[in-house]
């Protein structure tokens, strides 16, 4: 007998995320278990408690609001500077040849080992944390864009220019929606990187952000009040990288995605 059409889609929820209801279910047997303190690892409900609490007093909405300005602000500089560089660099010999090995030698060094430099240059304050996220965030978009408009196939363009298109025409209908799929791979690969190095760069020296809360509630022993705060940074990545697909899907839709990483 066939299945319904709600069967097959509950089936692949549950595929999808049930390795999520595992790594709870782990967790909630550890702090139950008693092997370890559970003030170090309290249960789910203790979480949830406070994460409503904080969300309730505006803690958490407050630092989330300074992180989320700063990551997307340093990512969005990323995407502007990133995409038009890779495009030129995969149409502008000179341009390739002067940026291509720094980005060939530089992307395996992790930026955050220059955050002290940046420090130095711009301050505690928010710049310095905008600053280094653009540039850990160029490097992939700027890479992806570049493999990307590379990587189209010769045929089109010839097709396009025996057809009489324009350089702009041949730009804008054929080189960049082919190469829009690794763009948006770039843009995919970034999007946490900024989160990853806002919350990273708030624990030094900060006094605002979800870094630095939850830092201070580690040090203070709240660790239900970190875990809250680590629950808070997984819920906006998740719901940027849905509306990043939202976007991608609706500028590339001959070739839809889901939100699986596959």
């Amino acid at each position: 007998m066939p299945s319904s059409p709600m069967a097959v889609r509950a089936a692949a929820a549950l595929g999808r995320w049930y390795p999520v209801a595992v790594v709870l279910l782990a967790w909630e047997a550890l702090s139950r278990s008693g092997l370890v303190s559970h003030r170090l690892v309290p249960g789910l409900a203790d979480i949830a408690r406070v994460f409503a609490a904080n969300m309730a007093s505006g803690d958490i909405p407050f630092h989330a609001g300074i992180s989320l300005g700063r990551a997307l602000s340093g990512f969005g500089l990323a995407i502007a500077a990133g995409v038009v560089l890779g495009v030129l660099m995969a149409r502008v010999r000179w341009v390739e040849s002067v940026f291509e090995p720094v980005f060939s030698f530089g992307y395996p060094v992790p930026k955050i080992a220059l955050y002290p430099v940046f420090i130095f240059v711009f301050g505690l304050g928010s710049l310095s944390k905008v600053a280094l996220i653009f540039l850990e965030c160029l490097y992939p978009i700027t890479v992806n864009t570049y493999y990307g408009i590379q990587s189209v196939d010769r045929k089109h363009l010839w097709s396009a220019r025996n057809m009489g298109a324009s350089p702009a025409q041949v730009f804008w209908r054929v080189l960049l929606p082919s190469a829009g799929p690794s763009i948006f791979s770039g843009l995919r690969v970034a999007l946490p990187i900024s989160l990853i190095v806002v919350i990273i760069t708030e624990m030094i020296g900060e006094s605002r952000g979800l870094g630095y809360y939850i830092s201070y509630a580690t040090a203070s022993f709240e660790y239900a009040s970190a875990y809250a705060g680590m629950l808070a940074i997984a819920a906006i990545g998740f719901v940027l990288d849905r509306l990043l697909i939202f976007v991608r899907n609706r500028i590339i839709f001959w070739e839809r995605i889901s939100g699986a990483y596959a």
